[in-house]
This record gives C-alpha cells, sequence and structure tokens, in this order.
C-alpha cells in the first residue's frame, strides 16, 4: 500500500516562504507525476502544480506561478513545494497527489492537463498539511 505524506505546513506571515513535502512510502513505483492542490475554507479542491517525475518538465497554476516552485527526489521518492512570497489568499490545505500510470479513465496525459482533469484522475492522495498567512 502506498501513502502520501505531506509535511511543513504551518502558521507564516504575509511575504514569507515555506517549504512543504510529500513523501511516498509503503510499495513504492516508479511515477508518471505528482503534485500539489490545496483547499481552502469554504472552497473547491484547486490546482496549484505539477511535476513529470523523469523529466522534471513542471506546470503552475496562474495564481503561483513565479512565486512557487516544485521540484522532487527521485532518491527520495519526495515531491517539494517551495512557496515564496506568501499571500493570506494562500492559506488553504494542502494535498499532495500522484499519478502511477495511465490506466485511469481520466489520465491527464498532458501535464498542462492537471489543471483541468477531475479530482479522480489522481491515483494516490496525502491526508493534507495546513497553511496559513497572515496579514
Amino acid at each position: 500500500q502506498v501513502q502520501l505524506v505531506e509535511s511543513g505546513g504551518r502558521l507564516v506571515q504575509a511575504g514569507g516562504s515555506l517549504r512543504l513535502s510529500c513523501a511516498a512510502s509503503g510499495r513504492t513505483f516508479s511515477w508518471d507525476a505528482m503534485g500539489w492542490f490545496r483547499q481552502a475554507p469554504g472552497r473547491e479542491r484547486e490546482f496549484v502544480a505539477a511535476i513529470r517525475w523523469y523529466t522534471g518538465n513542471t506546470y503552475y497554476a496562474d495564481s503561483v506561478k513565479g512565486r512557487y516552485t516544485i521540484s522532487r527526489d527521485n532518491v527520495k521518492n519526495t515531491a517539494y513545494l517551495q512557496m515564496n512570497s506568501l499571500k493570506p489568499e494562500d492559506t488553504a490545505v494542502y494535498y499532495c497527489a500522484a499519478v502511477r500510470d495511465n490506466t485511469s479513465p481520466d489520465y491527464p496525459v498532458e501535464l498542462t492537463l492537471w489543471s483541468a482533469c477531475p479530482l479522480s484522475a489522481m491515483q494516490y492522495w496525502g491526508e493534507g498539511t495546513r497553511v496559513n498567512v497572515s496579514s
């Protein structure tokens, strides 16, 4: 059984930085891609960033482009989200998600489809880590 475990969320002041981690444990795979979503209170879960595991290609939501950086460590089987210049509107629970292969009917063939595909396209989810940005 594969588990994705997020860490790094906490309270931070506006303008500050945080780095989130998503560690995969249990039975390990060669991932197709991993990414981050977030859900603010009273809002739907939304795409933040994604990374193709082997090529390192990345894709970001417009709201975080230029402020967030997604990366991965293939050896540690861990993805990261470096968040800079944080704003109060970045407050949310951040979830890690992963796609292992193309067997899902909604498999996002292109990385850019991560922002449009249904959440069910993600084959694995973490429990989330909370980020609070104070003004």
